[in-house]
């Protein structure tokens, strides 16, 4: 089944939805849970009646089931009581640490690198990329992630794939130009990480058929910058850890909520020809093989543009497509 977030001006938690798998329509289901984070903190009980609901929405027997328009979403959790994004792309890891002149420590080849992103608002597909300063190095980052029920601390990398239960995609936006001096006092990102967006919908795994193999989503994902291919990486290919593991990881020392969002980090294969999901890639692709970057960051008025199709190809979770738009710190 697939989920959605309405804006609702009662609450900044919105309105959850079914929607459809066409994505046409949808239904509200406040008898059931009134948001998603409701829905989550009882997944038991409420995922099977969804799943009914869900059911009769695709078989046409609800009277009440409307158009639904992923532009108008908010994001599935729009905001999370935790936000843990990964780096199990270790290509992807190798390239941006070079553009930084920072070595990669062994210890990653083995064992995973997540960091705590601020989770307190998390914007729909739509809404702008919000940012001050071009001179910050505004950039994407493409990539897929699952929502999890609640999971016991010390969980075991099997047991972790039992406690997946939605999967989406995001853009993880990144401010270069910060990042070197943030880590360079050892203690993280901040200012770096701007506000994450995220599509319109989040599925069940089921809904994913043979791409999704209980730990890692087997699909291109592609991104686009004013209409200009950026990339299109698989998913499934040269993920070095994958979610069983990092839920394992994140985990070790304490309980994940119900509604805890783990993202994979930018999605990067070792075959070039299929592009990137970051500036950043291709910049250091091109020192590499020129000596410089000739592909500059994000600026005001770009528009970036990710999306992951089925089989057939139509959108699975709804693209997200965004405008970098100068924020007005008036006041």
């Amino acid at each position: 089944m697939k989920l959605a977030t309405l804006p609702s001006s009662s609450s900044r938690d919105g309105a959850l939805v079914l929607v459809s798998r066409d994505l046409r329509r949808a239904v509200r289901v406040a008898d059931i849970a009134a948001t998603l984070q409701q829905a989550l903190d009882d997944w038991a009980e409420a995922e099977p009646r969804l799943r009914a609901r869900a059911e009769a929405l695709e078989a046409g027997e609800i009277a009440d089931a409307f158009v639904f328009d992923p532009a108008a979403a908010a994001a599935p959790l729009p905001r999370a009581y935790q936000w843990c994004d990964g780096s199990a792309y270790l290509s992807h890891a190798e390239l941006v640490r070079r553009a930084r002149n920072a070595e990669m420590p062994e210890s990653l080849y083995h064992d995973p690198l997540i960091y705590q992103g601020g989770s307190d608002q998390m914007t729909g597909p739509r809404d702008p990329i919000l940012i001050a300063d071009e001179a910050w190095g505004i950039d994407l980052e493409a990539e897929i992630a699952v929502i999890t029920n609640d999971v016991p601390m010390g969980v075991t990398a099997d047991a972790a794939t039992g406690h997946i239960a939605l999967v989406t995609i995001l853009n993880d936006v990144s401010l270069r130009n910060l990042i070197p001096s943030e880590l360079a006092k050892g203690f993280g990102f901040f200012q770096s990480k701007p506000a994450t967006a995220f599509a319109a919908v989040a599925v069940t795994p089921d809904e994913l058929g043979a791409a999704w193999d209980g730990r890692k989503l087997s699909l291109p994902l592609r991104s686009w910058v004013n209409g200009s291919w950026l990339g299109e990486p698989n998913g499934g290919h040269d993920m070095n850890f994958d979610f069983a593991d990092l839920i394992a990881h994140a985990a070790k020392s304490r309980a994940l909520g119900a509604g805890t969002i783990v993202g994979s980090g930018t999605v990067s294969n070792r075959d070039r020809a299929v592009g990137s999901s970051c500036l950043a890639e291709v910049r250091m692709l091109e020192t590499i093989e020129s000596g410089s970057p000739k592909t500059g960051f994000l600026r005001f008025g770009d528009v970036v543009k990710i999306d992951m199709t089925d089989a057939g190809g139509d959108s699975i979770f709804g693209p997200i497509e965004q405008e970098v738009v100068r924020y007005d710190r008036a006041g």
